[in-house]
């Protein structure tokens, strides 16, 4: 009997050796994956038929892994990570456009207002084929922007195919510095500001205010008309300093990550350059990230009316992260929601008043245009004046920018009256 509980006790003791701990289990599934990827880098680098590096490779995998993820996440090398930089501070050199890596085709998102590709005539949904002859079909979207970046002065060659063309053409551009001037703004009528924000940079918070405050220097604000058409977005800080001028106080948006634990909200205060007068806040399928938390703030608070059609959809937020080589990531880490706890997602901002496009007078080309959101791309994430004479001169230039633009008059015409639909309601 003795002898037969010391075999038990042995074969136990055996088993309880040789079993692996359940963390070593795991760790074993987890590196799996990693020893494949191991033996095709291995493969690959000896096999191949031409000479690659380590190095070369190791990046494509890693562009390949975050660019599988959504259409925001990518790998950033040294030299993009640099430019990424360059183009949140407010200037860069370049040609001026947004662009997009749509189904493998290079896809114009938006130009940058005053830049010379907006002059050179690149709409939303332009397809470019080729950058200086080369194919743009197998390259990644952080190398189609540096090769469309350049010197100042030096000229890009880009093989367009717009909306509904037969063949596509080839425009030259010439690259300038893109002093990005993100804020800018006309007097319409005695007392009514016209400010246009044309993206979200360093600057922009600041360049509004000092437009703001010069207005008001001169003349008593009695309404906004706050332009954030085909504006792509920009630095989420931005948008709520932006928000917070014309919010007193309360939620303006918050971000949550894969937890709820991540959640962090962004306050309105009180300050001295807050505005209080009506706004009218006028929107398109170009306005995108930055551009729906202001609007989806101002329409949860009840303090702007929107003036347009849906918003593209971006309610992603990207964080960069900066690697030991000089290189980094960006990558989407969490999703923005309005106050009202809506995200927005692949959805985008209605407005309160929907206004669908009517071209310019001299622009009727425009009337069938090509609109891209959010939910169109690849792998989106799913929704779960000092003197008289200068008086003269900016109201012929106001004139000319109603004359023009039906959307603005219409702006116009809506902040007039906001105090007393207001009263009526």
């Amino acid at each position: 009997m003795r002898k037969t509980l010391w075999m038990i006790a042995i074969v136990s003791l055996f088993v309880i050796s040789v079993a692996p701990e359940p963390t070593q289990a795991v760790d074993e599934n987890r590196f799996e994956p990693l020893r494949r990827f191991s033996q095709v880098l291995d493969l690959v680098e000896h096999n191949y038929v031409n000479d690659i590096s380590r190095k070369e490779l190791v990046d494509d995998a890693v562009k390949g892994m975050l660019e599988q993820l959504d259409p925001h996440s990518t790998f950033l090398s040294t030299d993009d990570f640099k430019e990424m930089q360059e183009s949140t501070s407010g200037e860069f050199s370049g040609i001026g456009i947004e662009i997009s890596m749509e189904k493998g085709r290079l896809t114009v998102i938006s130009p940058i207002e005053d830049t010379p590709a907006y002059k050179a005539g690149l709409k939303a949904g332009d397809i470019i084929l080729e950058i200086n002859g080369e194919s743009t079909q197998s390259i990644s979207l952080m190398e189609a922007v540096g090769k469309i970046r350049g010197k100042r002065g030096s000229d890009v060659i880009l093989t367009i195919l717009h909306k509904d063309a037969n063949k596509p053409e080839k425009v030259t551009i010439t690259r300038d510095t893109i002093p990005i001037i993100s804020a800018k703004s006309q007097e319409l009528e005695d007392g009514i500001l016209y400010l246009r924000l044309t993206r979200f940079n360093e600057n922009t918070t600041r360049e509004m205010h000092k437009a703001l405050r010069d207005y008001q220097k001169k003349h008593t604000l009695k309404g906004v008309v706050l332009d954030l058409r085909n504006n792509p977005g920009g630095l989420l800080t931005q948008a709520v300093s932006v928000a917070d001028t014309f919010i007193n106080d309360g939620l303006i948006v918050y971000i949550e990550g894969r937890s709820k634990a991540s959640r962090k909200d962004f306050m309105a205060s009180e300050q001295a350059t807050d505005v209080h007068v009506p706004i009218v806040t006028l929107i398109n399928a170009g306005s995108a990230s930055a551009s729906e938390i202001v609007a989806g703030a101002l329409k949860d608070h009840d303090r702007a009316l929107l003036l347009g059609e849906r918003t593209f959809g971006k309610g992603s937020v990207q964080t960069i992260i900066p690697m030991a080589d000089g290189s980094g990531i960006k990558l989407t880490t969490a999703l923005y929601y309005t106050p009202s706890g809506r995200s927005i997602q692949a959805e985008g901002i209605d407005p309160d008043i929907v206004y669908p496009f009517v071209p310019l007078v001299e622009d009727k080309e425009k009337e069938d245009r090509f609109i891209l959101r959010e939910k169109d791309l690849s792998r989106h994430l799913e929704n779960n004046g000092k003197d008289k004479d200068n008086s003269k001169v900016q109201d012929d230039k106001a004139k000319k920018m109603l004359e023009r633009d039906n959307q603005l008059r219409l702006g116009l015409q809506m902040v007039k009256q906001l105090p007393r639909l207001k009263e009526i309601k």
